[in-house]
């Protein structure tokens, strides 16, 4: 299966394409477009909607993973990412792709096991899972890598995941960023050189 994954942005939006046929996923494509440039909201809701077409008539993937808008404090904000989203799953649908939703905390925890983890923690992990030599320019193109590595998780082991929605949801509790790095490299010592 190839899973194209979008993190949606009306500035900055990431996509990735991962092929899961291979005994070990194998990354495709994984880039931004970048929308910061056109000036009006109409035009870049239109370039999103045209690129994601381009994008899916040229690697012919065969699901869409996208990250769910995020509730954040400016309601605006939040508003101009669903269009975005809105728009990219409207052109998936448009070419018959099925179309996964993933919370950014589902996202994170799926990679690094911390559902508050940063955008350098999942994609060092990235990194390391799927051994891509440089970091992208943008967080946005390993986000969406993150969507569709977590899409394929998903579909290759459904039972866990019905698990997984079925246990008792546990508090959060919040840490500092600082100690969530700390975790982090505690955890993880083989990834820091």
């Amino acid at each position: 299966m190839l899973i194209l994954g979008i993190d949606p942005g009306t500035q900055i939006l990431g996509y990735s394409l991962l092929d899961t046929d291979a005994p070990s996923p194998k990354i495709v494509a994984m880039d931004v477009l970048y929308l910061k440039k056109i000036p009006k909201f109409n035009l870049r809701i239109k370039q999103i909607f045209l690129s994601t077409l381009r994008i899916i008539d040229s690697f012919h993937p065969d699901h869409l993973a996208i990250e769910a808008p995020f509730f954040g404090k400016n309601v605006q904000s939040m508003l101009k990412l669903g269009r975005a989203q809105g728009v990219a799953i409207a052109a998936a649908i448009s070419r018959d792709l099925s179309v996964t939703e993933y919370e950014p905390s589902v996202i994170k925890q799926h990679i690094t096991g911390n559902g508050n983890a940063s955008k350098l923690q999942v994609a060092t992990i990235l990194q390391s899972i799927l051994g891509f030599d440089n970091t992208p320019k943008y967080f946005d193109a390993t986000d969406a890598l993150a969507v569709a590595y977590t899409c394929h998780l998903h579909l290759s082991n459904p039972v866990a995941d019905i698990q997984q929605q079925l246990a008792p949801a546990k508090k959060k509790k919040h840490k500092s960023a600082k100690k969530q790095w700390a975790d982090f490299i505690n955890s993880n010592p083989d990834i820091i050189k």
